[in-house]
């Protein structure tokens, strides 16, 4: 297969009242009709985790309380992956269009964290009324407002900023 080739459109970065996506200058046009959009996928390069060896993890040992005693990498939303590839739906908080910058108060990327792309969030697109989950995975929160609260570490059996 035939590699390909990423470039970053901007980068997280640390902000007063939470995070700042800021967005390379030739970037800054495309945020043009943001304005009126609550929330976005920012989709980032994980690469604090980004090495040879964590690219060739296939499958991972209990991550979770309750899950299987191992997992397939594509069961689990750890940034090791093949490609670490990760979104985030964030709240925007304000867009600054003259300098390229989207504020929201949380996303879980490390400041300097390379952003590939921006996506808006639709809920024609991004709500699934009639899903499914695994048993281990009905103690998951319903909703990314239940997720700022939910107790994260009780159903991790490792640090979840590590994948």
């Amino acid at each position: 297969m035939e590699e390909m080739k990423l470039k970053a459109i901007g980068k997280v970065e640390p902000a007063e009242d939470g995070f700042a996506i800021k967005l390379n200058e030739e970037y800054r046009d495309a945020l043009m009709g943001l304005t009126g959009f609550s929330h976005l996928h920012i989709l980032w390069w994980a690469d604090q985790v980004d090495s040879p060896q964590d690219r060739a993890v296939t499958v991972i040992d209990k991550p979770y309380k309750q899950g299987p005693d191992k997992l397939g990498i594509y069961a689990t939303r750890s940034p090791i992956r093949p490609n670490p590839i990760a979104d985030t739906v964030v709240y925007v908080t304000r867009i600054d269009h003259e300098n390229g910058v989207i504020y929201t108060p949380y996303i879980d990327a490390e400041p300097d964290t390379p952003v590939l792309d921006i996506k808006i969030y639709l809920p024609c697109c991004d709500i699934v009324k009639n899903y499914s989950v695994p048993a281990w995975a009905e103690v998951f929160p319903d909703s990314l407002e239940d997720s700022a609260e939910f107790d994260w570490e009780s159903v991790f059996n490792f640090d979840p900023s590590r994948g």
